[in-house]
């Protein structure tokens, strides 16, 4: 993260300005009002408060007295905005618009703007805030607050910008080249050998592939969420124990025949997929089930946060990450049931957290900050760092890759990447996906990825064999193969590996691969580019503005449809 650092500066004031000017940046505070403007070298206006200032209206946050805060700013008129994180509302241009900026599945809400004219503004606050942009004004509106921080950063162009941002909250390490690969990944597979069988059957029809993703419920039933062990009965070899049977995930046949089991533990499973000279990745929540020896040690340590969570009606509850003896705890479990195991990766799954039935009492819900309310944005950045630094502390010799719903700015110093969610399988959701890469690309974070084909595939009767379903998945698929991680995941009951579309000479089949190999091809250059990312502050998703910031075609073409995508 950034150090403070000597910078020379010209000082000057008057009885209405103070003035500081240094080689690249000129700014002016009003002495009247606290107001402050941003000028280029050369005295052109890049960004200016609005006269009054910072707004502060008292607030009683679960009985402690602090402040909402509020700052509007004046953009130029036909100034083109970007940022705000990933949102769904398939708008590259974010002028115009009122945003509720609270994380939630498919909603990564980074209270940060990237401006055209070469600047971006940090409004640096976790609570949920309210971003306004109208004729009138541009304002970032925060529920609660002791003071009003934010950081300008100019770059003078969008790699500058994104530069500064990195250098202000920290560089993305590398991650290793295998996970740039392609991943396979569905919800879920219900046992070793159905993992496993997959990647044979991957390697026996010379399809390249790097990664499979053991998904939920291998810890058993819902209230035995997230225990980090292995207690499903068909991991462990334990079908028809009566000790065990009790684990199976809710509504699964305790008399289902999977017939004698190949893989027998997991230990099995992970040494076999190492043989197959492929990784693995686990699903862990920051949440626990009531049966869970978790729940009980964070509730012992008032390390809950008690408001519903998924799945509903089990009693789970998320942890708080915040408390850092409760992360050391954390870590400390995965490290003893599942890393020391040979786990590749992690998947830190709801990092919203996933937030049921959301109440504003839930808010006022103590953590070891202050109230969730306060720092309820932050919640996934505290949550990955827990894992990425004592990952660290363990060990050098692998590095760290995880895998996370949600984000904040500043994530990508911990190896964190973010995916767009649990999103519906249609044209118009794809459609929508494209503005949100691009949007969170330009807040400073590199990684991002979508389920290849939509999570949810309703529209199509979850029915892998229907056609128009082939002709989503195809396309979604090809472009998936040019995004930062390449990884298709689906909801049960569609199963989406590559041989449900049929076999060689089927149409669908034939695409998905020739767009594997197509990445496989890529990855000398995906690769160079990560190392551009990591060493030199580079972006792998480049918007047009990125390259073109003073075409006056694209800026007119990007207002003007800044309600659509049309790539």
């Amino acid at each position: 993260m950034k150090e403070p650092e000597e910078t020379s500066v010209e000082f000057a004031m008057n009885k209405e300005y103070i003035r500081l000017k240094s080689d690249a940046l000129q700014v002016e505070v009003n002495s009247s009002t606290g107001g402050i403007n941003f000028y280029d070298a050369t005295g052109k206006v890049l960004l200016k408060d609005k006269d009054y200032g910072t707004q502060f209206t008292p607030f009683d946050d679960a009985g402690t007295f602090s402040y909402n805060v509020r700052q509007a700013f004046l953009l130029d008129k036909d100034e083109v905005i970007y940022g705000l994180g990933q949102q769904q509302t398939g708008k590259v241009n974010q002028r115009n618009q009122k945003l509720f900026l609270r994380n939630k599945n498919m909603s990564i809400c980074i209270p940060f703007i990237h401006s055209v004219k070469g600047y971006g503004l940090y409004w640096d606050n976790y609570s949920p805030t309210t971003f306004t942009d109208n004729p009138q004004e541009m304002s970032f509106d925060s529920e609660v607050g002791d003071c009003a921080d934010y950081y300008f950063i100019y770059g003078s162009n969008a790699d500058g910008v994104i530069a500064g941002v990195r250098d202000l909250t920290g560089q993305a390490p590398l991650y290793p080249l295998w996970t740039l690969g392609f991943w396979q990944c569905r919800e879920r597979y219900k046992s070793p050998d159905e993992l496993c069988e997959v990647v044979d059957e991957y390697r026996d029809r010379k399809v390249p592939l790097d990664g499979i993703i053991q998904d939920w419920q291998y810890w058993g039933c819902d209230s035995n969420w997230n225990s980090m062990k292995f207690q499903n009965p068909r991991y462990i070899n334990k079908m028809g124990d009566k000790e065990y049977m009790k684990y199976l995930p809710n509504g699964e046949n305790p008399d289902a025949r999977y017939g004698t089991p190949r893989i027998k533990s997991p230990q099995e499973m992970i040494d076999y997929i190492h043989k197959r000279n492929a990784h693995i990745m686990i699903s862990v929540w920051a949440s626990f089930g009531p049966w869970t020896e978790m729940y009980h040690k964070m509730d012992s340590l008032n390390a809950l946060l008690h408001f519903e969570t998924w799945p509903p009606k089990a009693g789970v509850k998320p942890y708080d990450p915040f408390n850092p003896v409760a992360r050391n705890i954390y870590w400390n479990e995965m490290k003893k049931n599942i890393f020391d195991l040979g786990m590749d990766g992690w998947w830190l799954d709801s990092t919203e957290p996933d937030h049921l039935e959301v109440q504003d009492k839930d808010f006022d819900t103590k953590t070891y900050l202050g109230s969730f309310r306060r720092v309820h944005n932050a919640f996934p950045l505290i949550s990955n760092k827990g894992v990425y630094e004592h990952q660290r502390a363990t060990t050098s010799d692998k590095r760290v890759f995880l895998l996370t719903r949600s984000s904040f700015l500043g994530q990508q110093r911990y190896a964190s990447h973010s995916w767009s969610g649990d999103v519906v399988s249609t044209w118009e959701v794809m459609r929508k996906q494209l503005a949100a890469g691009l949007n969170y690309s330009l807040c400073g974070i590199p990684y991002w990825n979508t389920d290849l084909g939509g999570f949810f595939a309703w529209k199509y009767n979850n029915d892998v064999n229907n056609i128009a379903y082939h002709e989503l998945h195809v396309r979604w698929y090809q472009w998936g193969a040019f995004q930062p991680i390449m990884r298709s995941h689906n909801s049960s009951p569609v199963a989406v590996e590559i041989y449900q579309f049929g076999d060689k000479g089927d149409w669908a089949y034939d695409a998905l691969e020739k767009y594997t190999h197509l990445r496989y091809r890529l990855l000398p250059y995906l690769y160079s580019t990560t190392w551009e990312v990591t060493n030199k502050a580079g972006s792998i998703i480049r918007p047009l503005v990125m390259d073109f910031p003073k075409d006056k075609k694209y800026l007119i073409w990007i207002r003007s449809i800044c309600s659509d995508v049309v790539f």
